[in-house]
């Protein structure tokens, strides 16, 4: 195994601890934020109590260290720690194997989508990696080593990898709700698995039209070209010297697949006004009734990182990811300045909270459909739309191809 291979697989490594840790903190401040947004729009406080230390520190009889609250900041801290030493109890009607293993399929999935979402332009890791350039006398190439792509694995058939994961997630709640053998869950499994399916092929017909105009399947090469010529889902913000009649033209197709993607997307993460499967006036608590403690956090952060995961997704595809509207802002890597990395992730992160933010507007806004209503939209409207949709972009391609 030669110095280079070592030196990729270690820089991986690094880039995926990174990705994960972020996308944890994500998920648990997404909770709190939600908490907060929540209350306000309720007319109450929310969460702001728990900060650090945990109700203050007393020293002796005479004094009292003072409880530092930041705005409540502690709280996922105090909730994981909850979950981590609450009991766990196991009914004994349960099948035991898949009850233990759906939590895991529900929280997984959303992890590894997030290997191929490229969240920058690149990484310049050669600062922390100085004492091995040194140990080669400072070698050039081993210092463009650790100038790497903000992404874990840059895959050519990227899309494809996130819409097979996916797919998966459905298997965690269907697991959840048959193993449980109870009538609530088993029903709120039976609603997942066909309005995830029903709403999938809406949501997979939206991304045809964005491969038929890019022509790449690579979410990076897809950024790429909304770096050059303006963001799919929004065409008159393109470069200024980069209008076209076509982009115009073409931003009418790629707006609706817009609009479709992103229906679909709050019901393939069960967010409201699609909640069916976990409906608490219908179902209790649907597929995850019979759990508590660890296994039910897993179901519950699995719930906001694939929110999290699908708005990273919707930023990739349709929003120029880490670009920014007024400048193109694509450089080579290998000139670029250090800084032009930590800008582009900060810009990405900055489009996705603003995703986040819609998906806890809605769902403290919209009441919940009727099931019926759920899926008579999904099969008799955004199927056929997305269906019409592909050709006519096709039309509008192969007309722009042609001229």
């Amino acid at each position: 195994m030669n110095l280079e291979l070592i030196l990729f697989l270690v820089v991986t490594l690094i880039k995926g601890a990174i990705v994960a840790g972020v996308m944890l903190g994500l998920v648990a401040y997404s909770v709190v934020a939600e908490r907060r947004f929540c209350a306000w729009i309720q007319d109450r406080i929310g969460p702001n109590r728990v900060g650090i230390p945990f109700g203050g520190v007393r020293v002796g009889n005479w004094f009292t260290i003072p409880l530092v609250r930041l705005w409540g900041l502690g709280q996922p801290i105090a909730d994981g720690l909850k979950f981590i030493f609450k009991e766990e109890i196991t009914p004994g009607h349960v099948n035991k194997p898949y009850f233990y293993l759906a939590p895991i399929l529900a929280m997984v999935p959303a992890l590894v989508t997030v290997c191929v979402v490229p969240f920058g332009s690149f990484i310049d890791l050669s600062p922390l990696a100085a004492p091995v350039i040194s140990w080669f006398h400072g070698s050039a190439d081993l210092a463009q080593i650790f100038r790497v792509k903000a992404v874990i694995a840059d895959l050519d058939v990227g899309v494809l990898f996130v819409f097979a994961i996916v797919s998966i997630s459905v298997y965690g709640i269907v697991l959840a709700g048959w193993s449980s053998n109870s009538k609530y869950p088993f029903l709120g499994g039976i609603r997942s698995s066909a309005q995830m399916i029903s709403y999938e092929i809406a949501m997979g017909l939206a991304v045809v039209p964005i491969f038929l105009t890019v022509g790449e399947l690579n979410l990076g090469k897809i950024v790429e070209y909304q770096a050059r010529n303006g963001w799919l889902a929004v065409a008159v913000v393109a470069p200024w010297n980069h209008w076209s009649l076509q982009s115009l033209v073409l931003w009418v197709p790629l707006g609706l697949s817009f609009v479709i993607f992103l229906v679909a997307a709050f019901a393939e993460t069960n967010r409201l006004p699609f909640d069916m499967p976990e409906c608490e006036t219908e179902l209790v608590g649907g597929y995850h009734t019979e759990y508590g403690a660890f296994k039910f956090a897993l179901f519950f952060l699995g719930e906001y990182a694939a929110m999290i995961v699908t708005s990273a997704v919707m930023v990739t595809l349709f929003f120029g990811g880490w670009t920014l509207p007024f400048h193109p802002w694509l450089y080579d890597a290998a000139t670029a300045p250090w800084w032009f990395g930590p800008v582009h992730i900060v810009v990405f992160i900055g489009k996705m909270a603003c995703f986040i933010f819609f998906f806890i507007w809605v769902r403290w806004t919209l009441p919940r459909f009727r099931y019926d209503q759920l899926m008579g939209l999904g099969w008799k409207f955004f199927i056929p739309v997305a269906l019409a949709n592909v050709l006519l972009t096709a039309g509008l391609v192969a007309w722009f191809q042609l001229r």
